[in-house]
């Protein structure tokens, strides 16, 4: 496994670095053979050390962890920790993906924007017709997959959502982390059906 460990405005030292590759080699070794590449990103805030640690698997399959603590050997461990929980949790269906990944299914391009946020509060009246400003403009791929493939992906990578074609009627669907906690699930073709 590739693996870069870096500090944002942090020196990370080779005892550090021995101690993400021995853990992450460890966890992620458990589950995946030959996982591609691992980034483990240490920051500071004030008092307290961020890690952020994502590991590549597979083709879709992105881990993501990040958690905080005032030293960086407690946060990577907490970091490592709830990830380690996660691949526990879906540790049958990641094996079973390794024999059917992609299934010989056609992935779909896609491309998505990230558009800068507005201020919460404005010294000045915005036009409201002022064009947002565009950050990042990337392309991806779009899967097919089951809806609890889709909840898996979306859990595993930490992301507050995840779009992917429903394996089952071949549609576009969205799997979302809601504000309680729980898991929503957008399926237009549910809506004509039902119409």
């Amino acid at each position: 496994m590739q693996l870069t460990v870096k500090g944002k405005q942090l020196d990370v030292g080779d005892a550090l670095r021995t101690h993400v590759a021995e853990n992450l080699n460890t966890i992620v070794g458990r589950y995946f053979t030959k996982p591609m590449e691992a980034t483990v990103v240490f920051s500071r805030d004030a008092h307290l050390f961020k890690a952020d640690i994502q590991v590549r698997v597979g083709r879709g399959i992105v881990l993501q962890s990040v958690a905080e603590a005032t030293e960086p050997y407690p946060s990577f461990d907490t970091a490592c920790e709830k990830l380690h929980k996660r691949l526990r949790r879906y540790k049958d269906r990641l094996r079973g993906h390794h024999t059917a990944e992609n299934g010989g299914e056609e992935l779909i391009p896609a491309r998505y924007q990230v558009i800068e946020a507005e201020p919460e509060h404005h010294d000045e009246p915005v036009p409201e017709k002022a064009a947002p400003i565009v950050i990042a403009d990337m392309t991806t791929h779009i899967d097919t997959l089951t809806v609890s493939e889709a909840v898996m992906r979306m859990e595993l990578a930490e992301a507050p959502a995840l779009m992917f074609r429903n394996r089952a009627n071949g549609g576009l669907n969205m799997v979302y982390r809601r504000v309680d906690g729980n898991v929503g699930w957008v399926d237009p073709a549910l809506e004509k059906a039902g119409a």
